[in-house]
């Protein structure tokens, strides 16, 4: 009798427990703009193997770096099951690179979205430091339809030039999520930090938040991300993350470096990163 109510009392509790835990599938990928310049690289030439490589991991989130509004319209169309937040960096709206965050539409809701410039003053148009060009950081605050778990996201790009412009956008990150996340929800940070796990952006962020490789209890594939489409060459240096928030309801089960390619050649010249995190209500 006693096991009888053992296994049934397993038999309610599990599926409810498994329910009030989500998995979420998230990856940073810089896909490289489209400049004809890249020759044999250049975009029409391998727009296809990108969208494969998403549809293929089927990642719940895909924070993008480098998206020109022409490789955004061809990967809304060519994405299964995806919608994106996001705007052009350069006039708010489809002029210059996005870092947009594509989403699973099926799956989540959109309840609340913006983009703001890394600089002095994030609300306008503006480029910040000493940065070569101007950066942006997009967010949303996303429901899944299921669990009804709600959760931020921010997707980003830093400067390659600007020093002190890359520290000062990993301060000013930390400083929008804590004015945003008032209510303490989970929170998910992407990107391109062109910053080195020991240079002082990323210092500084990981003192706020947890670089997901650090602390998954899977890590495949190398350390490295930037491979400049040199197949043949070592690759050079990790610059594209994804954190998350110090939460003890967020865990990581896998991470890994994707170095997936096709006739010797690389889909971009950075490889994906993806986390797949447990967050738990």
């Amino acid at each position: 009798m006693i096991k009888n109510r053992l296994v049934a009392f397993l038999f309610f509790m599990v599926p409810l427990l498994l329910f009030a835990q989500q998995e979420i599938k998230v990856m940073s990928y810089n896909i490289r703009l489209d400049v004809a310049s890249d020759g044999e690289n250049r975009w029409d030439a391998r727009k296809d193997k990108v969208a494969g490589l998403m549809n293929y991991y089927e990642p719940d989130f895909i924070g993008g770096q480098e998206v020109t509004h022409t490789q955004l319209q061809y990967l809304v169309k060519n994405l299964n099951g995806y919608a994106y937040i996001g705007v052009g960096r350069d006039d708010g709206k489809e002029k210059g690179e996005y870092s947009c965050i594509f989403y699973k539409k099926d799956k989540f809701d959109v309840v609340q979205q913006s983009t703001f410039w890394l600089s002095p003053t994030p609300d306008s148009i503006s480029k910040g430091w000493d940065a070569a060009i101007v950066r942006v950081c997009t967010y949303g605050l996303f429901r899944n339809k299921k669990t009804k778990q709600l959760f931020w996201v921010l997707n980003t790009h830093f400067d390659h030039i600007g020093k002190t412009a890359r520290l000062e956008s990993a301060k000013l990150i930390i400083e929008k999520i804590n004015d945003l996340n008032t209510k303490n929800y989970p929170v998910v940070l992407t990107g391109d930090f062109n910053s080195r796990p020991n240079d002082a952006p990323i210092e500084f962020i990981s003192n706020n938040m947890q670089n997901t490789r650090s602390i998954s209890s899977i890590v495949y594939g190398p350390a490295d991300t930037w491979n400049a489409f040199q197949f043949n060459k070592k690759l050079d240096g990790c610059i594209d993350y994804v954190f998350v928030s110090n939460d003890s309801r967020i865990s990581v089960s896998k991470f890994a470096t994707i170095t997936d390619s096709y006739d010797m050649k690389y889909p971009s010249d950075h490889l994906p990163v993806m986390a797949i995190l447990l967050i738990s209500k």
